[in-house]
């Protein structure tokens, strides 16, 4: 769940920081904000590459602990048989990857509601 709420730190900061930007270059306050959007932009993409590789990490430690389970039942050291309940916060994780990329595709193609 930290790299969750990292990941939304990361996405949410680097959205406000590209929206922000963008609107002071567009109101023609601002004639060269491109690096400080650019680096938003780096921020959201950042926020989606962290939330992938920690979905990957939890999807291999669920993997990891249904093995052990096998292994314990194939040894008799455990009789019931227990399924795994759905990962609320894997859910939660899939949901903000693809809001984020949304936003990033958004974001990297200037199109959209986002660009």
């Amino acid at each position: 769940m930290s790299v969750i709420r990292t990941s939304l730190s990361l996405i949410s900061f680097g959205f406000t920081i590209f929206q922000f930007f963008k609107k002071l270059q567009d109101a023609a306050v601002l004639r060269g904000a491109s690096a400080a959007r650019n680096f938003g932009a780096s921020l959201v993409l950042l926020g989606v590459g962290l939330l992938a590789l920690g979905i990957g990490y939890h999807l291999w430690f669920m993997w990891g602990l249904r093995q052990s389970r096998d292994e314990m039942k194939l040894s008799s050291l455990i009789h019931a048989e227990s399924l795994f309940p759905a990962s609320l916060p894997l859910i939660a994780a899939l949901s903000l990857l693809g809001i984020g990329v949304f936003a990033a595709i958004s974001i990297v193609l200037h199109s959209g509601p986002f660009g």
